[in-house]
């Protein structure tokens, strides 16, 4: 189980998964590769900010040379937090298309609200379940569909099945 998309030929999702506990991250990080992703992992909004080659430093890994479909990642991280991240993505041009995920231990409706305003795709409290990831992944493969037949993005906000990680029964 799991392993059929992996070897079906199916696309690989990369996701950028960001969280400071290094347990937590490697949750996600296996969570992600039952899913068949490819997954990135750092542990502070610097290090993704370095990755994706927002951090002004010329030797950072050139972006145009990566693929990331998805990132992922903790609110409550020293020194930036998921929501600063989330704004620095958000205002790059040249990343604003990729959908951002933010995580919470804290069902707090006031960041949920404020990550959402901001940009955020999705928010899931955690600890986040193998449910969680399924949904994301099939939505970004939905969504890759159907920017590649030329219709317009759609938030996974707009799907009412995901709103607070519930599902519709």
């Amino acid at each position: 189980m799991g392993r059929d998309c992996c070897s079906s030929g199916a696309q690989e999702l990369h996701v950028l998964a960001v969280d400071d506990s290094h347990v937590d991250r490697k949750v996600i990080e296996k969570l992600l590769k039952i899913s068949c992703c490819k997954v990135t992992a750092v542990e502070s909004g610097r290090r993704a900010l370095q990755y994706l080659g927002l951090d002004g430093d010329k030797s950072s890994v050139g972006f145009d040379e990566l693929k990331v479909n998805l990132i992922m990642t903790d609110y409550s991280m020293p020194g930036m937090t998921g929501y600063e991240l989330l704004k620095e993505i958000k205002g790059s041009s040249r990343l604003r298309g990729i959908p951002v995920v933010i995580m919470s231990s804290e069902n707090m409706l006031a960041r949920i609200d404020r990550c959402m305003e901001e940009g955020a795709d999705e928010f899931l409290v955690k600890p986040v379940k193998l449910s969680d990831v399924k949904r994301l992944t099939n939505f970004i493969l939905r969504g890759d569909e159907a920017n590649q037949m030329g219709s317009s993005k759609r938030k996974l906000w707009d799907d009412p099945c995901s709103w607070f990680t519930t599902s519709c029964s």
